[in-house]
């Protein structure tokens, strides 16, 4: 009797988690994707190049990644919410091996920072609610609900790096991994770049109250769009390379649920960070074909794809409602077919800007005042 109803409560538990993906993209899409906005990394760059597997592999074989396999590459970088990329802001790496718009075998999303500010569908729920931004400033009672949050942020924001191709980004939540010899086991992977030059960007010591305030400094003199054009021009003028690396960890019959924990890094003593391939960036692509790229969790292999999850509050729900979003995709390619394609963002507006709609000075004014 007790296996039933265990069954009976987990049968519910997944459907719940199915209803609260389907629910929470059709919200993205009345409120974001039909403006023409992603949910929330619409200031970015696209780019084209190849992507070779390494030869001299440290990791388990695996069909998908055969040694010297060249692949396209198309990649974007992004600075997540805000438009103006001298904001306080985490940036992020998506790479697909093609160089279509969307149709790709193999997709990943990355974002600075080892660790997250949420951790399960539910968690991201409550982010997402208790977001209340006003003109660069947010998160503050979601910092104060969940100090774990807090600290995901004063981990993952980066304030004026140099470049994007600067950073480190990680894909934190792991995946399945399913090689040659059919043994389970589990992923994560990161993208560094190919000289392991330093990380710029990283904020030392940022108070509690600073996290939330990811508004420009006063004077400041980088442009709105300096990331953007930084690496247009490193692309044109110098060599472009990553490191995409993977870790692996073999998957247990006792299997302690806080290795799913994107919160909780794996030890690198133990789980050493493997060379998987060498990404050569060719070419940038105009703000168009950038804005239209797009990419999905559903675009990897089964054997490489994301980890099945059980409920709401379950590590692995995460990259689970990632991948129940494509909706909230084509609806945003549908709102560039019937409405005006999105225009550049502007080097005038004003700053500390998450709209495309240029805020006015007075309603800035009075917020900082009070």
């Amino acid at each position: 009797m007790g296996a039933i109803t265990r069954g009976i409560k987990g049968f519910f538990a997944k459907l719940y988690l199915w209803i609260f993906c389907k629910f929470f993209t059709f919200i993205i899409v009345i409120t974001l994707s039909l403006k023409r906005k992603r949910m929330s990394h619409d200031n970015g760059i696209g780019a084209i190049g190849r992507a070779t597997i390494v030869k001299n592999q440290k990791f388990p074989a695996h069909d998908f990644f055969e040694p010297g396999q060249v692949f396209d590459l198309r990649i974007r970088h992004a600075s997540a919410t805000f438009l103006d990329d001298a904001m306080n802001c985490i940036r992020s790496m998506s790479i697909k091996f093609s160089k279509n718009e969307f149709k790709s075998p193999f997709d990943l999303e990355m974002n600075t920072g080892e660790i997250s500010l949420f951790w399960s569908a539910w968690s991201f729920f409550k982010f997402a609610q208790l977001r209340k931004e006003k003109y660069g400033v947010e998160y503050i009672e979601y910092y104060k609900k969940y100090p774990e949050g807090l600290e995901g942020a004063k981990i993952a924001l980066r304030r004026n790096p140099n470049s994007f191709h600067d950073l480190r980004y990680y894909s934190k939540t792991p995946f399945k991994f399913k090689g040659k010899d059919d043994i389970k086991r589990y992923a994560k992977y990161r993208i560094i770049p190919f000289d392991n030059i330093p990380e710029t960007g990283i904020v030392d010591n940022l108070s509690d109250v600073d996290t939330g305030n990811q508004r420009i400094f006063p004077n400041e003199t980088r442009g709105r769009n300096y990331l953007k054009e930084e690496y247009e021009t490193r692309v044109k003028t110098q060599e472009v390379k990553y490191r995409l690396q993977i870790q692996i960890r073999t998957a247990q019959d006792d299997e302690n649920p806080e290795i799913f924990n994107n919160m909780v890094p794996w030890n690198e003593e133990m789980f050493p960070w493997h060379d998987l391939a060498v990404l050569e960036i060719e070419k940038t692509l105009n703000w168009e074909d950038s804005t239209r790229t797009g990419f999905s969790l559903n675009n990897m292999p089964k054997t490489l794809g994301y980890i099945p999850a059980k409920s709401i509050y379950d590590y692995n729900s995460l990259n689970y409602m990632r991948a129940h979003s494509e909706w909230a995709r084509k609806a945003r390619m549908f709102s560039y077919k019937i409405f005006k394609f999105p225009r550049p963002i502007p080097n005038d507006d004003d700053r500390n800007s998450e709209d495309w709609k240029k805020i006015q000075k007075n309603k800035v004014s009075k917020f900082l005042r009070s």
